[in-house]
């Protein structure tokens, strides 16, 4: 059974960090093989894509909105992917997604409360 299991999200104030993991576990291929995306929900908003890192760890992207503020990585070792979040906004604040995602293979974590206020 593949598990995807996002930890780390909390309460922050403006400015403050916080680092999101994801363990994954139970896939059919090897971890390495899955592309990792980090996506985020607003109350009332779309789900949109926060941030992307390839199988191989060697290409990321990130949405403009946090860029030069978010950094994210893997550990093919461990099966983990991780969102390090500094200078954080109140408009950062929602709801954490991990994504894996291999050819018709996509598969979701049940997400992790980011909550950034004074």
């Amino acid at each position: 059974q593949v598990r995807l299991v996002e930890s780390g999200g909390g309460l922050v104030q403006p400015g403050g960090s916080l680092r999101l993991s994801c363990a994954a576990s139970g896939f059919t291929f090897a971890f390495r093989t899955y592309a990792m995306t980090w996506y985020r929900q607003a109350p009332g908003k779309e789900r949109e894509l926060v941030a992307l890192i390839s199988s191989g760890g060697d290409s990321i992207s990130y949405a403009d909105s946090v860029k030069g503020r978010f950094t994210m990585s893997r550990d093919n070792a461990k099966n983990v992917v991780a969102l390090q979040m500094d200078s954080l906004k109140p408009e950062d604040t929602a709801v954490y997604y991990c994504n894996a995602r291999r050819s018709i293979f996509d598969y979701w974590g049940q997400g992790t409360q980011v909550t950034v206020s004074s």
